[in-house]
């Protein structure tokens, strides 16, 4: 019998209190992260300055969120456009993502991988390289058939940044997001926000999946001075 109790008490312990670094949205609410962010798509965050991040599972890559997370960049120079002066192009969050240290950007990390939008399919893209002529292609598609970059920065051909920043920029968006998200956003971004901006575009699979693993190649080891 004391064995029995003794193994119940340990059960409820580990039940009880998460392991230490486990995933858990404390810190967040320690952080003050509900500020920017949203984390429920039905129960929004105080503020409106960052991104949605109730599907931040299906979005990011966890080891660029732990990155990102001690060491932000800023993704949008324009803005956000939940920001009000954003067009007036004078932007209140014009500073970079807080900092935090390596263990917390891993709980975070932990934490936002499991928010994930139920039903997602997966798959869609497969991981087998664009040959160099199928890059040049799906690079055509995607600056002059599609204009994407009009409103996003990216990585030509010989390594050099170009494109407009109203969008978040995607030079380093293979290292940033996941292909099945991409797929998905390109496909019906109102899935995601009802009220993007992102224009749904008539895009046959074929092209789609090309531009996507185009994408997936932009990373910021690529860039040449």
């Amino acid at each position: 019998m004391k064995f029995y109790i003794q193994t119940l008490a340990i059960v409820l312990s580990l039940l009880t209190f998460p392991a230490p670094g486990a995933a858990n949205p404390e810190l967040l609410a320690e952080k003050s992260c509900d500020r920017c962010h949203w984390f429920a798509s039905n129960k929004p965050g105080d503020g409106t300055n960052g991104p949605h991040l109730y599907f931040a599972g299906d979005k990011f890559q966890k080891a660029w969120l732990i990155k990102f997370l001690q060491k932000p960049e800023i993704i949008r120079k324009a803005g956000y456009i939940y920001d009000p002066g954003f067009l007036e192009k004078r932007p209140a969050l014009d500073q970079p993502h807080p900092t935090v240290s390596e263990k917390e950007a891993k709980i975070i990390a932990d934490y936002l991988a499991l928010l994930k939008i139920p039903g997602l399919e997966h798959g869609a893209v497969d991981d087998v390289p664009l040959t160099r002529g199928k890059r040049a292609r799906a690079k055509i598609k995607f600056e002059r058939n599609y204009g994407c970059i009009s409103c996003h920065e990216a990585i030509n051909l010989a390594g050099k940044v170009r494109g407009g920043v109203s969008g978040p920029s995607l030079v380093n968006a293979g290292n940033r997001l996941t292909a099945d998200w991409v797929y998905h956003w390109l496909k019906s971004p109102e899935r995601f926000k009802p009220k993007s901006r992102m224009p749904v575009y008539k895009i046959e699979e074929a092209d789609l999946v090309l531009i996507v693993k185009y994408l997936m190649t932009l990373k910021r080891e690529n860039l040449k001075p």
